[in-house]
């Protein structure tokens, strides 16, 4: 297996190790963006409870697990393992890009900074939210050709066992797994206002069709192990990708039913209808 094995070879200077993909500098690069969105969290949440707004003790919580499940898929021993083994690399992959991102949407990072946020700076914010571009990225369709389609082009072409020798490939497919599976999970059961939300039926379509697709992928890994991936390795990955996709899938479909039924339900003190196919729960 060449392209997993990292050892450091014979002369390599510590600063050359340092930088190289399974090295301690692209950890440290991965880990910042989420230990920074931790404390602007915790931050936020103390800022609206000394204006006065009340915020979920359970959604720091969740929000900090998120971003511990992150964390733990990009620094330390389990980021380590993960360029010597395919299955630990998926294990990887499901806490970074599937249930990192959905315990941080349940947390309403974006309602969160709304109520911390000076109201200039909270109108800035939803002008940005309502952009044409935002409109575009988070369109349920859209988000899924980038989660589920980015996943088949890393895992069916020579992509995989580039990123491995490429820092910077390394990083931006990180990266992208993580935002990836985070807007997507957002486009489908957001906590967060979300002005341009698209209608129940239309995600619940989109949301089978990438379950579809996600599954589908994982039977493809199983038969057919990507480049320099031994094959009793990709059939426990190929497992791993079904099984614990499926796990986080349910949530996901149990929240999108339950938003849904509140949605349709006649109006009452514990549902905020704002007009067809846009439903804010008024759970908070």
């Amino acid at each position: 297996m060449i392209v997993l094995n990292h050892s450091q070879p014979h002369g390599h200077s510590h600063s050359t190790a340092f930088f190289d993909v399974a090295g301690l500098g692209p950890q440290l690069i991965l880990a910042f963006p989420f230990v920074i969105a931790l404390v602007i969290y915790l931050f936020a949440a103390a800022a609206a409870k000394r204006k006065g707004k009340s915020w979920q003790g359970y959604r720091m919580v969740l929000f900090t697990i998120g971003a511990g499940c992150a964390l733990a898929a990009v620094i330390g021993p389990l980021a380590e393992w993960a360029h010597a083994n395919f299955t630990v690399h998926m294990l990887g992959h499901l806490l970074l890009g599937m249930l990192a991102p959905l315990l941080m949407v349940l947390a309403a990072p974006v309602r969160l900074l709304l109520r911390a946020m000076p109201v200039k700076w909270g109108r800035r914010l939803t002008k940005v939210l309502k952009s044409l571009p935002a409109r575009i990225v988070t369109d349920p369709a859209v988000a899924s050709l980038l989660n589920i389609g980015g996943l088949w082009i890393l895992y069916t072409t020579e992509l995989y066992a580039a990123m491995h020798d490429d820092v910077l490939l390394h990083l931006f497919i990180h990266m992208h797994v993580f935002l990836a599976g985070y807007v997507f999970t957002a486009s489908m059961i957001s906590i967060d206002p979300m002005p341009h939300r698209t209608a129940y039926l239309y995600r619940a379509i989109v949301l089978v069709l990438a379950l579809a697709g996600h599954q589908i992928l994982s039977k493809f890994i199983y038969a057919n192990p990507p480049a320099g991936v031994p094959r009793p390795e990709a059939e426990a990955g190929g497992q791993l990708m079904f099984y614990g996709g499926d796990a986080v899938d349910v949530f996901i479909i149990f929240m999108l039913c339950l938003q849904w039924y509140r949605a349709a339900r006649p109006r009452g003190k514990m549902s905020q209808k704002t007009s067809a196919g846009q439903f804010t729960p008024a759970a908070d």
